[in-house]
């Protein structure tokens, strides 16, 4: 219960206007060059240690690569680690889920609370569309892998994740890509073997690299359908030739594969309608998903919550200080004050309506806890990986200390992420003190 925004912000809604947005992105795609950090060598120390390769498959949900047969994806697994699935943090979309893969804290811990969102402390609003809010390092907490590789003097590489074009502790990655769709999947990995061959003090050894392709079929098309079949093929000959690259460099090279969530098919014929909120005393933000309704006036909270809970149908209705504990989105966990005061949660199949245009048949964003198609995939290998292991179903956050541990990078944040992961996925001799 927070003094918030001005009433015009609610007349902004959720995304910026059409041309506006329109006119950024295209500005945006336009610039596909490799951007480059000036004066920075790996520290003698580091150049002998492990690679690690982080590729985010965007909405490759758990069950997609036995689904679609995803052969290069089961060939490389079967000789590392495969989880049963994976918990994505809640709400299970894109950016929030990025971004905790990167730094091991839950949404609500590291900022980014979901795709769009108001920090009420500030009065601003977040959205994943704005691009002069996407660079803004001050939205962005917690320690990002590749912040926590340059501070130790690793040079680290991104070919797109959240948050690494902002220059979070004043620090980006040495070598990273403004985002876009404008670069084609052998483009970046020719860019991966570009950095790979690098001299060894100029030489990445945390590179990230994303694909949207198997997301974006998964909203158009549904889970089921073969359009997201031939998005999985895709992704799986990528891996296939990157992987086959990796192999002639004869680099001791970890590559994890993961995604941010997974994806279900939603009733478009019975769409849920926003409910009418007094703006005068309320701010209502529908997300991709949730909607955060954040209070001007503390005092008329109690009286809405009751109206909304006693009207709900189709929907669940929270205050912020009742959420499910699991979500670890609650007034206690929201340290940059960004959740709304009530939080509109819908119920599997049924989603707001809140566009105009025609509703795709593929949603994400439900409580991953609760439906299981909104699990995730891992899938590890490499010189440093255990082999032919499956795993139970774990937290998205224990990724970041996998990754740190197979670096050799010593955390030196406090994150939500379990120093004890590692020892389920790594062998015990890696190459270096598994002790550091």
């Amino acid at each position: 219960m927070r003094n918030l925004l001005a009433g015009s912000l609610i007349a902004i809604g959720l995304l910026t206007s059409a041309a506006s947005v329109n006119a950024q992105e295209k500005k945006w795609k336009q610039d596909t060059t490799q951007q480059i950090e000036p004066g920075r060598s790996n520290a003698v120390s580091q150049q002998q240690k492990p690679y690690v390769i982080m590729i985010s498959a965007d909405g490759f949900r758990y069950d997609y690569m036995d689904k679609y047969n995803a052969a290069n994806l089961k060939r490389l697994s079967s000789g590392g680690v495969r989880a049963e699935s994976m918990w994505p943090s809640f709400p299970s979309v894109t950016f929030p889920n990025h971004y905790t893969l990167a730094t091991g804290l839950y949404p609500a811990h590291h900022g980014l609370v979901d795709n769009h969102f108001i920090d009420t402390a500030r009065q601003r609003r977040y959205s994943m569309s704005i691009i002069k809010e996407v660079t803004d390092s001050s939205w962005y907490g917690g320690e990002p892998l590749w912040v926590l590789a340059e501070k130790q003097q690793m040079l680290s590489a991104s070919f797109y994740w959240v948050g690494s074009e902002a220059a979070i502790q004043g620090i980006r990655p040495s070598y990273w890509y403004h985002f876009g769709n404008d670069i084609t999947i052998p483009e970046r990995i020719a860019a991966v073997k570009n950095w790979l061959t690098l001299p060894e003090e100029k030489r990445p050894h945390m590179i990230t690299l994303y694909f949207p392709q198997v997301d974006h079929a998964g909203h158009e098309y549904g889970p089921d359908d073969p359009e997201t079949g031939k998005a999985v093929q895709l992704i799986d000959n990528a891996v296939g030739q990157l992987q086959n690259m990796l192999d002639s460099l004869k680099l001791p090279v970890n590559t994890i594969f993961v995604s941010d969530h997974g994806m279900t098919k939603i009733d478009t014929t019975r769409m849920l309608k926003l409910p009418a909120v007094d703006t005068t005393n309320f701010t209502l933000l529908p997300t991709d998903m949730l909607v955060h309704i954040y209070a001007k006036d503390a005092s008329k909270v109690p009286a809405l919550y009751r109206e909304l809970k006693a009207n709900a149908d189709g929907y669940d209705v929270y205050l912020l200080n009742e959420t499910p504990k699991r979500w670890n989105y609650s007034t206690a966990d929201d340290r940059y004050h960004r959740l709304g005061d009530i939080v509109l949660v819908p119920q599997l199949p049924r989603v707001f309506k809140f566009r105009d245009k025609k509703e795709n048949p593929g949603r994400h964003g439900f409580d991953p806890y609760q439906y299981k198609e909104m699990h995730a995939t891992f899938l590890a290998w490499g010189p440093s990986i255990k082999t032919g292991k499956i795993i139970p179903t774990f937290q998205n956050v224990d990724v970041y200390a996998l990754a740190a541990k197979l670096l050799g990078l010593k955390i030196t944040e406090p994150t939500d992420s379990n120093s004890r992961f590692p020892k389920k996925v790594m062998r015990k001799k890696i190459g270096f003190d598994w002790n550091f």
